[in-house]
């Protein structure tokens, strides 16, 4: 009994460590890759919380992949291969600097869980139902790249708010919109579940910048004559919320999702 004793008072440190060894292990890079992360919540700028607060370069730190919009609202964000571009209200593709910032965006790492080769001309409703039926889940985040040659795409990019700020679906309301034929390019694209309203937009929300990165926009609609599509699957999120007085005060009760319908799919 002695023996043991001793031998239970030499293991129980022993196991402490090794718990406390297990604990304290990183996580890894390849776990830290499934994560959706995103700068503030959508009914935050559908209240015109415009400002921008967290950089380009902090963003890029979580991601290679994802979309957003600007300080003030200035364009539509585009990130693929480790780049963003900034679409600014003419239609036209820019490389932002570092420290140009953003009130909403959302990035991933982008890792190929699935590819496909999309197998006839589709509209982007029929895309859309077509992404779907190769998902496992709708209760999970995907990020999703389509590259392809388009008959016709329709984007819009919003310009740069004053304040005091409107509410977006008043910006988006009076939005440039910009049509494209006989195109190639690629679709960035986020789908989230529906239990994030409020937090993101529950679906699709895709953004579009064509082969040479010097045109694109929100997409609003299009004609895709083939392409592939490589799906991400991404099932963790990670929010980062503005540390400011005009968020901590909002008011977010009165959120629209018909409101939001409006702001993504403008008249389609």
């Amino acid at each position: 009994m002695k023996i043991i004793g001793c031998m239970n008072k030499i293991l129980c440190p022993i196991a402490v460590l090794l718990l406390l060894s297990i604990l304290s292990v990183p996580v890894t890079a390849d776990s830290a890759r499934d994560v959706l992360y995103q700068v503030s919540t959508i009914d935050s700028l559908m209240a015109g919380l415009f400002d921008g607060w967290a950089s380009i370069d902090q963003l890029m730190k979580h991601g290679d992949f994802g979309l957003g919009t600007f300080n003030r609202l200035d364009g539509e964000m585009v990130v693929m291969d480790g780049i963003a571009y900034q679409i600014t209200s003419d239609g036209i593709a820019h490389k932002p600097t570092a420290n140009v910032t953003t009130p909403f965006a959302a990035v991933t790492f982008f890792d190929k869980d699935k590819a496909v080769t999309i197998p006839n001309e589709m509209t982007l409703p029929k895309l859309q139902e077509y992404l779907d039926s190769l998902l496992p889940s709708k209760n999970l985040f995907y990020a999703i790249r389509i590259d392809g040659t388009f008959t016709q795409v329709k984007t819009r990019s919003v310009p740069i708010q004053s304040k005091p700020y409107p509410h977006l679906v008043d910006v988006t309301a009076k939005q440039p919109v910009f049509e494209l034929t006989n195109v190639s390019g690629t679709i960035v694209a986020l789908r989230c579940p529906y239990f994030v309203k409020g937090v993101n937009v529950p679906g699709y929300h895709m953004h579009f910048i064509t082969s040479d990165r010097k045109r694109g926009g929100h997409l609003l609609d299009c004609n895709m004559k083939s392409g592939v599509a490589v799906i991400d699957i991404t099932p963790e999120f990670n929010l980062s919320l503005p540390k400011d007085e005009s968020f901590y005060h909002a008011d977010f009760e009165a959120s629209n999702q018909e409101d939001l319908k409006k702001v993504e799919q403008g008249n389609r």
